[in-house]
């Protein structure tokens, strides 16, 4: 008995010793000993490099059988186990007797799904079946891509975060608050995953257009990593999402019996900046170099700092500021199809000129850098922008904020929307201030005033916080207007044709982005490489979908749009230089349609 016991504690002391160095992990099968995939994708869960029929077992730290096996979200498939598997893992009776394969059990949710009317009750289903049956998840998602996007983010995620700690079932993720300063660390080795290769990160101060929800903006990384998986394909297990908990300012959370957070005021000023160093090192020290950590939803100043701070040291991705950018440059370029001309032919107005709207105006006047070989100077007299005291001009410098100080022109104050259009006449008119209706009927016909196909962009998210509506923009116009927005609108009938609204969803960008990045094993990012992503992007819009007004493709084409984004970064990664996988797959599209996860059970021996 006791020979017996001394082999179980070597054997749990060697899974402990591998699962330290990163080599053993919950899925063990034939295929563990292949190399890392994409520079430091390593597939060490056996997930992708076996062929989809390769019998696989079920591993924790044991083989996972009988009641725990139901419980574990990773390999629980619900009544789709087989009668030889229920045998091999004392699953009989405690299922039903009926074996419903995947393909039924996806069927039976989305008529549940569908039988719910409030958004909030499909998140929480949805979650719900998340903690028990990741891949069925994964495969409802990818298949219902553009019913059940809205669902799983924007407008409907801000809801579930203005209300998590009333829907709190059960934590995902990891949360470290100013109680864990000093042991960041130590926190980080409690996650059981050690492969980590995409890092969804906030603080909850400026969660979408709803404020500062504290600790309760978890619901945000939590949805972009699910979008991450299964839009990009970057595997569930590699992702973590984080929430950074210094406080809030919302006395309404402040005072609400469920809220989940710490319960005092927001820390700032160096408090903040070393307990997010602290986070930043610790991050690097326990993932290494590879690891893609995205900012999300931090407040402006916070937002630009964090970038600036750790782009030279990290691997690290605003969304933001440059997811945004990204996305709404796509929709700028595919726009052109329909205006004519260059970027530099046409005059571009902001109203706001906060992290996202000057992150655009950035990427803007370097594609026009690109396209037009006009210096960066001069592109950016191509952009205006409007801020909460008028029209950003030169006159105002001393009390702008630094990053609006490129913007600022030699222009005579003006405070008003409707004059402003009328002193710059602006080709495009782009929304990113927060505010809701604030594109009204006059704004609108001043814009159609003097373009035949005003560019309307209304991209403050959730729903409630767009500038205009699509309905609003395209009658105001009398159909002419190109419109885009950040959440979405359903098709728009006017003069008996059937307008589709675009979107200028982050998701078309940030997961072929990151999946490129991991890869190619890149350490940095760089300007050029959000550029590669627009341009892919852009590329895919055909002119059948122009003449139906859209300038973005059909978001149930992401995944394979997903691949060619990410063949592009990673190809651009490997021509600045940043790229450590080596060497470079011949076929990058191919490369990364191999890296994508799949959502389909798999047969256990």
């Amino acid at each position: 008995m006791q020979q017996a016991l001394k082999k179980i504690v070597s054997f749990s002391e060697q899974i402990t010793r591998r699962r330290n160095r990163g080599l053993c992990c919950r899925f063990i099968s034939m295929a563990d000993t292949t190399s890392a995939v994409g520079g430091g994708v390593q597939d060490v869960y056996g997930e992708d490099c076996a062929t989809e029929d390769q019998i696989i077992t079920p591993w924790t730290l044991s083989v996972a059988s009988g009641y725990n096996l139901l419980r574990d979200p990773r390999y629980n498939k619900g009544m789709a186990f087989t009668h030889e598997e229920r045998d091999a893992h004392y699953l009989r009776g405690l299922l039903p007797p009926v074996v419903i394969s995947q393909q039924l059990q996806e069927k039976r949710l989305m008529q549940n799904l569908r039988s719910f009317e409030a958004p909030l009750h499909k998140y929480i289903s949805l979650m719900e079946l998340l903690d028990r049956d990741e891949k069925l998840f994964f495969k409802l998602l990818i298949d219902n891509m553009e019913e059940l996007l809205p669902i799983v983010y924007t407008p409907t995620v801000g809801e579930a975060c203005q209300r998590y700690g009333s829907i709190f079932r059960r934590p995902r993720g990891l949360f470290i608050s100013l109680n864990d300063k000093g042991k960041i660390l130590e926190v980080l080795k409690n996650w059981p995953e050690k492969s980590i290769q995409v890092i969804v990160v906030t603080d909850g101060e400026r969660i979408l257009g709803l404020g500062d929800l504290g600790c309760q903006g978890m619901g945000i990384p939590v949805g972009k990593l699910a979008l991450y998986t299964a839009l990009g394909g970057v595997r569930p297990s590699a992702c973590l999402p984080i929430t950074i908990d210094v406080g809030t300012n919302n006395e309404k959370l402040l005072n609400d019996e469920f809220y989940i957070g710490i319960r005092q005021r927001r820390a700032t000023g160096k408090v903040y900046s070393d307990f997010l160093h602290e986070f930043m090192t610790a991050i690097k020290q326990n993932y290494g170099e590879k690891v893609l950590v995205q900012f999300e939803d931090f407040a402006n100043h916070n937002a630009f700092e964090l970038l600036e701070k750790y782009s030279p040291t990290h691997l690290v991705f605003n969304d933001d500021v440059q997811g945004t950018a990204a996305v709404v440059l796509s929709g700028l370029v595919a726009a052109l199809k329909s205006l004519g001309g260059t970027l530099a032919d046409h005059t571009f107005l902001f109203f706001g000129a906060g992290e996202a709207g000057t992150g655009i105006a950035e990427l803007l006047a370097l594609e026009m850098y690109h396209q037009a070989k006009l210096p960066v100077d001069e592109s950016r007299k191509k952009i205006w922008f409007v801020d909460s005291k008028g029209l950003v001009v030169s006159s105002r410098m001393e009390s702008l904020q630094a990053f609006k100080k490129p913007w600022a022109h030699d222009h005579e104050p003006v405070t008003n929307l409707i004059d402003i259009i009328k002193a710059v006449k602006p080709t495009a008119l782009i929304g990113t201030s927060g505010q809701g209706k604030t594109f009204t009927k006059e704004v609108i016909e001043a814009m159609a005033s003097f373009n035949k196909k005003p560019l309307i962009m209304a991209l403050s998210n959730p729903t409630t916080q767009s500038e205009c509506t699509a309905e609003e923009a395209y009658y105001w116009t009398e159909g002419r207007a190109i419109f885009s927005s950040g959440s979405p609108f359903n098709p728009v009938e006017y003069n008996g044709k059937v307008f589709f609204p675009g979107q200028a969803n982050n998701a078309y960008i940030f997961p072929g982005f990151g999946l490129g990045l991991v890869m190619s094993g890149a350490i940095r990012v760089h300007k050029e490489m959000l550029l590669a992503a627009s341009e892919a992007l852009g590329g895919t819009v055909t002119q059948e979908d122009c003449q139906k007004g859209m300038i973005y493709p059909p978001i149930s084409n992401i995944r394979k749009i997903s691949a060619h984004i990410a063949a592009n970064v990673a190809a651009k990664a490997y021509e600045i230089g940043v790229a450590t996988r080596l060497p470079q797959p011949e076929n990058l599209v191919k490369f990364a349609e191999s890296c994508m996860y799949n959502p389909n059970y798999r047969n256990y021996r």
